[in-house]
């Protein structure tokens, strides 16, 4: 049995490999979308000028990334003032690639919306904020709560999802597919418009792409992250220990 998993391949193969040997499959990485970081050209036509904003707000390791390429290719110096609000330590670990990390001008959140505001408070709420996005995400949920909190906020895409062309994968060589995200399955669509995707057994990981898969009238196999399911290996774990 094969799986296709639509994601690069990792940098540590030791789980997938466990796997192949444990149940004597094959599992395939491939991208089914990047993630690109808008050009100079399409960040001015949103009509924002970095140097007005006196602190970022970031949910990606992705935006930041294209907030610093932007700033090099605008030629704008960014201050060692500027301040940095990060949905999780993990994104706001990230900023050690581009800026010296110091904890008074770098703050994170739990993941959620609520606990980036509150990271703000009254400290911070004289500051111009630049909430980064993607663009296909719209206005995030974040930029909401800074507004209905009286803060000065400014919604910027920073990021976009190029679908990557599939066509020369024949899907009727896997048993099953691994999808992350909803544009996994816009992809996997374009590329694949007429196949019938009810005869494979497709894995989720994410609450995004499992919705996106049952409004198709779609269930998938095994649907993850969940208490047991903390990764993706495992849902396939669970999927290859269930046959």
């Amino acid at each position: 049995m094969k799986i296709l998993i639509s994601q690069k391949t990792p940098s540590n193969l030791n789980t997938y490999k466990s796997l192949e040997d444990k149940y004597g499959v094959s599992l395939e990485f491939s991208p089914f979308f990047l993630i690109e970081p808008v050009s100079a050209k399409e960040f001015r036509s949103q009509r924002i000028n970095l140097p007005d904003f006196s602190a970022v707000v970031f949910s990606s390791r992705h935006a930041i990334d294209a907030y610093f390429k932007l700033c090099e290719e605008m030629r704008f110096k960014v201050p060692e003032t500027m301040k940095y609000f990060c949905t999780t330590e993990l994104v706001a670990l990230y900023l050690q690639k581009h800026v010296v990390y110091r904890k008074r001008k770098i703050f994170f959140g739990d993941g959620t919306p609520q606990s980036v505001v509150s990271l703000v408070g009254t400290k911070h709420k004289g500051e111009k904020f630049l909430i980064t996005t993607s663009a296909e995400s719209g206005n995030p949920p974040v930029a909401a709560l800074f507004e209905k909190a009286g803060l000065d906020c400014t919604v910027s895409v920073m990021v976009k999802s190029v679908p990557q062309d599939l066509s020369g994968l024949n899907l009727g060589d896997y048993g099953a597919i691994v999808l992350y995200n909803p544009f996994d399955l816009k992809s996997l669509r374009a590329s694949f418009p007429d196949f019938d995707l009810s005869k494979v057994s497709i894995i989720t990981y994410g609450r995004g792409i499992a919705n996106a898969l049952k409004s198709e009238g779609l269930t998938p196999v095994v649907e993850g992250p969940t208490p047991e399911i903390q990764s993706a290996a495992k849902a396939i774990d669970i999927l290859l220990n269930s046959k």
